[in-house]
């Protein structure tokens, strides 16, 4: 089995009052603890005293992430992957920007208003032996730059597919009923885990905006090649009265290999 977290857990220094990152954090590693997860894709992880603690209090983690760059404070913001080192073996890691310069740092294109990057780890599965790409991201929420993310990242996707079963996850801030959405998965190569166990489509948003429904949306999402069978998927919703890990659920998946 290969378990699957995503979680936006909010960049640090913004000014949430009672929902403070400080106030927060602990709940945040608990809910991770919680899980257990062998692959973990962060987004909104700031470089700075938020990073620090991620690494500080989940040491059986790798973590590899890239500051977005651009002006600004929120230049530190990365979106990074971890995994379990017990379970994966690192072969190779890489990232690039989303833009039609990808190499380049900071980079933006279709509008983007923030640069935006991809983390990706080539990975051996140590109790099967085999082979996996697994990818963590965070879409901008121009809707532009959302449409210009999603083909980028499924024109990427479609060189490696073929060759290695692959698991993607991230924030992409667009609902299930996008066209970004429909792009990564309408042809099947890519399924949404989530919708394997909950077909319905039912309660299934993950941002909530600390607690406030009229925001709730279904925009953090795991998504897994048909190497995979999908176990379970579930989103923890876990909170203290008004005290949250985050703004966003995060989204868990446990998975399978196909024979």
């Amino acid at each position: 089995m290969i378990k699957v977290m995503s979680f936006n857990i909010r960049y640090g220094l913004a000014d949430d009052g009672e929902n403070h990152w400080n106030r927060r954090k602990s709940f945040a590693l608990a809910r991770v603890r919680a899980f257990e997860p062998d692959l973990l894709g962060l987004q909104e992880c700031r470089d700075d005293a938020q990073a620090e603690f991620v690494r500080a209090h989940l040491l059986d983690y790798p973590f590899y992430g890239v500051h977005r760059e651009g002006p600004g404070d929120t230049a530190l913001e990365m979106a990074p992957l971890l995994f379990r080192r017990s379970a994966f073996q690192l072969l190779k890691t890489g990232h690039f920007w989303l833009s039609e310069t990808p190499e380049i740092p900071g980079s933006k294109s279709w509008g983007s208003v923030y640069p935006r990057t991809l983390t990706w780890a080539q990975l051996t599965h140590q109790p099967t032996g085999r082979p996996l790409i697994y990818v963590n991201t965070h879409f901008d929420y121009e809707p532009t730059a959302i449409d210009g993310d999603a083909l980028f990242l499924r024109q990427w996707l479609d060189q490696i597919c073929e060759e290695s079963p692959v698991i993607v996850t991230g924030d992409f801030n667009a609902d299930k009923q996008s066209d970004a959405y429909r792009r990564l998965t309408g042809d099947g190569r890519l399924i949404d885990a989530f919708r394997q166990i909950h077909p319905s489509g039912a309660d299934e948003a993950t941002f909530h905006a600390f607690g406030r429904p009229e925001e709730m949306a279904p925009i953090d999402w795991i998504l897994v090649s048909d190497h995979f069978r999908v176990l379970d998927a579930q989103i923890d919703r876990t909170h203290e009265g008004n005290l949250f890990p985050s703004d966003h659920y995060p989204v868990t998946a446990v998975l399978d290999w196909k024979d």
